[in-house]
C-alpha cells in the first residue's frame, strides 16, 4: 500500500480544523457506494477531532424530492453517521440545503461575468443535444464549440428579442489543470479538452461544479473525499477556485465500487439502496464495517470492527487506488460476525420487527421461550430476516418437511425410533436440560441405535430437516406434549 501525500495540506486554510462534507443529491435513495463516502469522511473528521458537515446538493427541482431527503437522513441516522452540521442541526455556515442559496451563486456568477471570465450562452438545449450526437457520431468526445464565447452587443440583443433565455458559461483558457489527489497522486488534465462549461443554467440555477466550489469554500471545507467518479469535475471546481481566488481544499477520491463482473455497482447487480440492505435484516454495524472494507484495510490485518474501532484504526494513507469488488458473501460473514455478539434482550428487540414481518404470531407467547428459541438458530442466519423461516420448525402452521426427511421418515426403522421415543417420553413429566440425555440414552438401548443413525431420524421427526439446531435445544423449546404430536404426525406421514 502506498504512502501519499498527508491530507492535512500544506497552505494556512489547511492547517484549520478538519471540515469535511457529505453532500448526497436527494434524486434517489442512498447507494451503498454514496454510503461509503459519507461513512469515509464520518471516521476521517472523528479521528481528527474536526467536523463533518452535511450538505444536500438539491437543485435539480424535477427529480429532488422530500421524501429522497429524509430517507437519506435516515440511513445515515441509522448507519450511526451523525453529522454536526446540516439540516436538523444548523450551524454558522448554513443554509445546508443548495435550493436556499441561489443568490449566493448568482451573486458569484455575476462577479465572473463582469471579470470576462464568464459569458452569456444562448445555445437551446435542443441545438446543444443535436451538435453532441453529431460529435458523438464522428468519435468524438462532446465539448461545447464556442459559439456564443465572443458574441457582438447587437448579436446579443437580437437573441434576446428572438426570446431566448441566456445560461452563463465558465471560459476556459487553461492549457493544463493540475492538482494533488490524496489518493491518486498527482493528478493533470488538458485543458482544452474540458470546453467551456455551464455555471449558471437559463433558469438560474447553478449547475453542480459552480455551487460546490462556492459551497465549499463558504463552509471552509478543509478536504474534499469523493469517488473518482468526480475526477473530472474536480478539475473544473480547480479552474474555478483558481480565477474566483479561493484557496483550494485537498482532495482525496475514493476508488470505484465495481459489481462481480467489474463493471460499477447498480441495480443491475441487485437493491444496492441501504434502506434494502437494513430492511433485509443486515446491522447497522455490519454494513458500516463492511463498507469500510471496500478500498481500505487495516494496518494489522483485522476485519472486524465497531464503529468506535473504526475511527480509531482509520487511515487515509491505508486506501487503495484500485476498484473494490462488492461481495454479498463477504457482507453476509461481516454481518454474521456482529450478530454474534447479540444475545438476550437486545437480539429479542432487533428480531421482533423481523418476525413479525415473516407472519409470526409473537402475541402470547413468553419471552424467555423466544429468547431461546432465537439463541437456538441465531448462529444460522446471516441477517434478520432469515430468523423467522429458521424458527418455523417451532411452529405446527406453515411447518415444511423437506424432502431427505420425508424419505428417512418412510424407514421402517424411523418408525421403530418413533415408537421407542413415545415409550421414553411416558416415563417423564416434561422435557429439560437435567433429564435429556437420560431420555436418549434409554431411547439408544431401546431401539438399539445410536450417533447418527439415532440423531438424524428424531431431527427429521422433530422439525422436518436433517440440519439445523442443536437437538437437545429443539426438545426443550418444543416441549413433551408437541414432541409426542410431531412423533405421531409422523407415524401418520409413513403410514
Amino acid at each position: 500500500m502506498r504512502s501519499p501525500r498527508s491530507l492535512r495540506g500544506e497552505v494556512n486554510f489547511m492547517e484549520r480544523r478538519v471540515r469535511v462534507r457529505f453532500a448526497p443529491s436527494p434524486t434517489g435513495l442512498l447507494h451503498v457506494g454514496n454510503a461509503r463516502t459519507a461513512l469515509f469522511n464520518f471516521l476521517f473528521a472523528r479521528q481528527m477531532k474536526g467536523s463533518f458537515i452535511l450538505r444536500l446538493e438539491d437543485t435539480d427541482r424535477l427529480r429532488s424530492s422530500k421524501e429522497f431527503e429524509e430517507a437519506i437522513l435516515e440511513d445515515l441516522r441509522w448507519l450511526g453517521l451523525t453529522w454536526d452540521e446540516g439540516p436538523e442541526r444548523p450551524g454558522s455556515f448554513g443554509p445546508y440545503r443548495q435550493s436556499e442559496r441561489l443568490d449566493v451563486y448568482r451573486r458569484y456568477a455575476a462577479d465572473l461575468v463582469e471579470k470576462g471570465s464568464a459569458y452569456r450562452c444562448y445555445c437551446t438545449e435542443e441545438e446543444l443535444e443535436e451538435k453532441r450526437k453529431r460529435l458523438l457520431a464522428r468519435g468524438i468526445p462532446p465539448q461545447y464549440d464556442g459559439r456564443c464565447r465572443n458574441l457582438k452587443p447587437e448579436e446579443e440583443r437580437s437573441l434576446i428579442a428572438s426570446g431566448r433565455s441566456p445560461s452563463l458559461r465558465f471560459r476556459v483558457d487553461a492549457r493544463s489543470v493540475e492538482f494533488e489527489d490524496g489518493v491518486k497522486g498527482r493528478m493533470s488534465f488538458d485543458g482544452r479538452k474540458i470546453g467551456d462549461f455551464v455555471i449558471l443554467r437559463s433558469e438560474g440555477i447553478a449547475s453542480y461544479n459552480f455551487a460546490a466550489v462556492i459551497d465549499d469554500r463558504l463552509m471552509e471545507m478543509t478536504h474534499v473525499i469523493r469517488g473518482e467518479d468526480h475526477l473530472a469535475n474536480t478539475a473544473r471546481q480547480v479552474l474555478l477556485g483558481n480565477v474566483l481566488g479561493f484557496p483550494l481544499p485537498q482532495f482525496a477520491h475514493l476508488s470505484m465500487i465495481l459489481g462481480s463482473d467489474r463493471t460499477p455497482l447498480s441495480k443491475r447487480h441487485g437493491d444496492t439502496a441501504v434502506s434494502h440492505f437494513r430492511e433485509e435484516g443486515y446491522l447497522a454495524e455490519g454494513l458500516a464495517n463492511y463498507l469500510a472494507l471496500l478500498g481500505w484495510s487495516s494496518e494489522k490485518g483485522q476485519e472486524i470492527f465497531s464503529l468506535e474501532e473504526l475511527i480509531k484504526s482509520f487511515s487515509m494513507d491505508r486506501l487503495a487506488r484500485s476498484p473494490a469488488i462488492f461481495d454479498r458473501e463477504k457482507l453476509k460473514w461481516v454481518n454474521r460476525a456482529h450478530l454474534k455478539g447479540i444475545r438476550g434482550e437486545k437480539a429479542l428487540e432487533i428480531a421482533g420487527p423481523f418476525l413479525r414481518k415473516s407472519g409470526m404470531d409473537l402475541e402470547g407467547i413468553s419471552p424467555s421461550w423466544l429468547a431461546a428459541a432465537l439463541e437456538a438458530v441465531w448462529g444460522e442466519v446471516d441477517t434478520l430476516s432469515q430468523l423467522g423461516e429458521r424458527l418455523k420448525f417451532l411452529l405446527d402452521e406453515g411447518r415444511v418437511v423437506e424432502p431427505e426427511a420425508e424419505r428417512l421418515l418412510a424407514q421402517e426403522e424411523t418408525r421403530k425410533l418413533i415408537q421407542g421415543l413415545k415409550e421414553e417420553l411416558r416415563s417423564v413429566e416434561e422435557i429439560n436440560p437435567e433429564n435429556y440425555r437420560g431420555i436418549l440414552t434409554g431411547l439408544a438401548k431401546r431401539v438399539g441405535v445410536s450417533g447418527r443413525g439415532l440423531f438424524m431420524p428424531l431431527r427429521a421427526v422433530l422439525t422436518g430437516r436433517t440440519h439445523g439446531p442443536e437437538l437437545e435445544k429443539v426438545f426443550i423449546l418444543l416441549g413433551k406434549e408437541k414432541v409426542l404430536k410431531r412423533a405421531d404426525s409422523a407415524l401418520q406421514r409413513s403410514a
